[in-house]
């Protein structure tokens, strides 16, 4: 598994989570950062060679143990390649979401939702969540109600096709749309605000919290880089203005095609 240089974090909150025998082989981790308020530290997990892990962030300042130099955001960005985007043949249904994927009873919806909840929920029959609290970082509200929260793709799902998905197996776009391994791939965020953003990228719609917007853009840049997407003139253009106002950040990635 190769790694290129991305990665910024989770606001640097501590959580409470349940650890499973998957999450626990996952601990093998790729990580670093530099930078300011968008340049937070956030570890993530690397993939087991049998199926995706459970998303299980893990703490801060675990380094790669491939010993990955990382890119810079500007250079990272730099580095994209550009292509027209193209929809043609594009449904949601062409990217299987929300699986069990390690058959817990808890959908990748749900996942998502315990590794990122500021107090850990209670989890019953069918992986009902309860009595939990959740900080939606791109308008920075806090939600109780886990029906107030969707998971929104960072980089979208018609984006990703539009940009290099159209051209994948069935498997990889089902691994795309559930990627539990880099935390950046999937957020838990105001219902709302997912909406708005809808299939947008980063020339159309950012954050509202106008502190979130380096890490959400550095956040963009990393899974294009993880998943080898392209990007179009008009978001080429986009990251480079929002990436010269933010902090310099040395980004790590693990690439999750070969």
């Amino acid at each position: 598994m190769r790694t290129y240089g991305v990665m910024p974090g989770r606001a640097g909150r501590t959580r409470t989570r349940r650890v499973r025998p998957r999450a626990v082989a996952a601990a093998v981790v790729a990580l670093a950062v530099l930078g300011g308020a968008c340049g937070e530290t956030v570890p993530a997990g690397r993939p087991e060679p049998t199926g995706p892990p459970a998303h299980t962030p893990l703490p801060d300042g675990i380094i790669s143990p491939d010993g990955a130099a990382g890119r810079s955001l500007r250079a990272a960005i730099t580095d994209l390649p550009v292509t027209a985007e193209n929809r043609t043949g594009y449904t949601r249904e062409t990217f299987e979401h929300w699986v069990d994927a390690d058959t817990d009873g808890c959908t990748t919806r749900s996942e998502v939702l315990i590794a990122e909840a500021v107090t850990a929920p209670s989890v019953g029959a069918g992986c009902r969540l309860t009595g939990g609290a959740w900080r939606s970082y791109y308008d920075d509200a806090t939600w109780t109600n886990p029906t107030d929260l969707d998971i929104d793709h960072l980089v979208p799902l018609a984006e990703a096709w539009d940009s290099g998905a159209s051209t994948w197996t069935d498997a990889q776009r089902r691994a795309y749309a559930n990627d539990l391994d880099d935390p950046r791939s999937l957020v838990a965020v105001t219902d709302r605000l997912n909406q708005a953003k809808g299939d947008k990228d980063p020339a159309a719609w950012m954050p509202p919290a106008t502190d979130a917007r380096c890490r959400y853009l550095t956040e963009w840049v990393a899974v294009k880089i993880r998943w080898r997407l392209a990007v179009d003139t008009t978001e080429k253009t986009a990251l480079t203005s929002h990436a010269a106002t933010c902090p310099e950040t040395t980004l790590t990635v693990t690439a999750a095609l070969a």
